[in-house]
């Protein structure tokens, strides 16, 4: 009786485990991001990304995970933060702020998806084959911010006509990012007849020290090159363009949501919403082989007419009329 009784016991246990394996709920995708900055001024970004994998829909937290891996402003770290994701077997990686964590994870991940958010050119910079044909295991999105140095210039003359000399920052802490703006801000200077003084920083010291520099040789203007670092750093950039009076051009909205006087570039939130986008379909089983580079095609002029009250600029109406927001 004993052994017929220890039988029985064994096989409903039996019975009943393939029924508990099936009650345990599937594993979730977890998605890597990999920034080189901090979370702490990113949420309207985060909010498009976020977005864009609803889109495809997934939910973090419901149907999706995010690993998230910042950098803190210290690019030293990015290889070592995509190896880390690569030890939690991510599913897909997610190189939202540019070119160096687009390398890193380049660099650290030969087989695993990456969707990237780069402002250069993804084929020169070696990320892809060819923008209608990735061929490997990378693909994303290409906005142009560099690209449209002399529209940004252009823009701050129309608003700054008296303007001859304009100071041009740029951190050379990013070469990429540096020499692209220097280039394509001289080419854009010397058709409309400006002269422009190149001005390096990459700490906030030496932003402290730049504008030491303005208030010493009063330009009369500034053009704050494209820069990740300069995008982290905004609020001490607007405001010490605001208190030297300053006239300044940015490349995002951020600074002028912070109180700087103007911005013409692409759509930043939207770009980031579109590699969301992309994520959601490589997890549906898209390969990045097969998925084109998107080249954003949706750019803003955002304009803050307080500050420009405040430093006694008049906003023409036409640029007014241009403007996709102006902030008052």
């Amino acid at each position: 009786m004993r052994r017929r009784h220890f039988m029985t016991l064994l096989g409903g246990a039996a019975a009943a485990w393939p029924l508990g394996a099936r009650a345990q709920p599937p594993a979730i995708p977890v998605i890597g991001l990999l920034d080189q900055r901090s979370p702490d001024e990113l949420a309207a970004r985060l909010r498009g990304f976020r977005q864009g994998l609803r889109d495809s829909g997934f939910v973090e937290g419901q149907n999706v995970a995010i690993e998230y891996r910042w950098a803190e402003n210290k690019t030293e770290r990015l290889p070592e933060l995509a190896a880390d994701l690569l030890r939690r077997q991510v599913a897909v990686i997610a190189a939202t702020s540019g070119t160096s964590p687009a390398l890193a994870a380049k660099a650290a991940a030969t087989t695993i998806p990456i969707v990237f958010i780069v402002s250069n050119d993804p084929v020169r910079l070696g990320l892809v084959a060819s923008i209608a044909r990735p061929d490997g295991n990378l693909t994303g999105i290409n906005f142009f911010t560099g690209e449209l140095a002399a529209k940004r210039l252009e823009l701050l003359h129309e608003l700054v006509p008296t303007a001859t000399r304009v100071a041009v920052l740029i951190d050379p802490a990013n070469p990429d990012y540096a020499e692209t703006t220097v280039r394509d801000v001289e080419a854009a200077a010397s058709a409309i007849r400006m002269q422009i003084q190149v001005v390096k920083a990459s700490t906030i010291g030496e932003i402290n020290a730049a504008f030491a520099t303005f208030v010493r040789e009063r330009p009369d203007a500034l053009f704050v090159g494209h820069d990740p670092y300069f995008n982290n750093r905004r609020t001490q950039l607007v405001h010490l363009a605001t208190r030297h009076a300053v006239p300044a051009s940015y490349s995002a909205r951020d600074f002028v949501e912070a109180g700087g006087l103007m911005s013409y570039g692409a759509d930043i939130a939207d770009a980031w919403r579109q590699a969301g986008s992309y994520v959601g379909r490589i997890l549906k089983g898209a390969k990045p082989a097969d998925l084109p580079v998107v080249q954003s095609s949706k750019f803003e002029l955002v304009i803050n007419s307080q500050t420009a009250t405040m430093l006694g600029l008049t906003v023409p109406p036409q640029l007014l009329a241009t403007a996709d927001e102006v902030i008052e």
